[in-house]
């Protein structure tokens, strides 16, 4: 009785990761996410919240502005580029025409320079009197051989992609705890989940990140604050000129093409949105392919440890980028 029972219990998982392999061919994330973006709560239920979008200039960023701008959120637009977060303001307030010139507040400034941060965020709460959703945004990809990495670009991408945010995430806590609450997002990638070849600093810090925001979201589990992870796979967006490389100081600079196999920045825009709204804990955003890989690399590793030799590198490197970034050494 006890075997049969043991079985069931086996064919039953069997069947659930199979279900989730199978399903996630006809959707742009992961099932938790699309139903929720489906009949969960909508975007509009976080009108009247203060949303700070650091990297909000282009991009993933800029597109989120554009949808929680839909919902009536008032929002702090932070990036280095101050014309082109104008530009976003300017459509922020288009879109919507019941939000004010004063909804929507640029603030210009270098994440990487932490020395700067208190002074920001008492910008944001002397603006606004409070601050809801921070929306850690900004960050840079890399392309580059692994043993060919200088030091001084891991500290490079780290401090960027990881310290800056944890340190600005620790401000905006304190602020939560002292308030009464709060939501804090950070957009990771789905190479926090997996190991994306030729982009190890990178990868290493979108792990690192997924560490401290688990961490976080531990330590709070009784608090009113919520974290919520978000993975993009390939999105549309220009990020190749700006990735890094092995060499400090230099930016890859290529052109990124466009793809069948990416999602767009509205889309992905719109799933981010959704996960806010409903408080998600951690979020996947992708095309099939990218959501399969990632599926079967998390959930089956002794099955993926067989084919991934024979998917190769070269295949990864055109899902993600639409061509071979960097050439595979024999």
């Amino acid at each position: 009785m006890v075997v049969v029972i043991f079985a069931f219990i086996g064919v039953c998982l069997l069947l659930y990761y199979l279900f989730y392999l199978g399903f996630v061919c006809f959707l742009d994330c992961d099932i938790k996410l699309f139903f929720y973006d489906k009949f969960g709560k909508s975007v509009d239920t976080l009108s009247g919240k203060v949303v700070w979008i650091t990297g909000a200039s282009s991009g993933i960023g800029e597109h989120l502005a554009y949808e929680l701008a839909k919902g009536g959120c008032k929002l702090v637009l932070s990036a280095r580029r101050e014309a082109e977060l104008y530009k976003v303001k300017t459509n922020c307030l288009a879109i919507n025409p019941n939000l004010q010139d004063h909804d929507i507040h640029v603030l210009v400034f270098d994440v990487r320079a932490i020395e700067s941060h208190q002074r920001v965020f008492d910008n944001v709460l002397s603006t606004y009197g409070r601050l809801d959703v921070l929306v850690n945004n900004a960050g840079r990809s890399q392309r580059a051989h692994w043993e060919q990495i200088d030091l001084a670009v891991d500290k490079e991408v780290f401090d960027l992609n990881t310290f800056s945010v944890v340190h600005l995430t620790r401000l905006a806590v304190k602020q939560f705890l002292h308030q009464g609450g709060g939501h804090v997002a950070v957009t990771s990638s789905l190479a926090g989940i997996l190991g994306a070849p030729f982009s190890a600093s990178y990868t290493g810090s979108k792990h690192a990140i997924h560490g401290y925001f688990d961490s976080l979201r531990m330590e709070k589990l009784t608090s009113n604050i919520k974290v919520t992870i978000v993975c993009p796979g390939p999105i549309q967006t220009d990020f190749l000129a700006e990735s890094f490389t092995e060499n400090v100081g230099e930016k890859y600079g290529q052109q990124t093409e466009i793809a069948s196999n990416k999602l767009s920045a509205q889309r992905c825009a719109k799933l981010f949105a959704s996960a806010l709204a409903n408080k998600l804990d951690e979020v996947w955003i992708g095309q099939a392919s990218s959501l399969q890989l990632t599926y079967a690399v998390k959930y089956y590793p002794n099955v993926a440890s067989l084919f991934m030799p024979y998917i190769g590198t070269t295949y990864i490197q055109k899902m993600r980028d639409a061509k071979v970034t960097v050439a595979v050494e024999q």
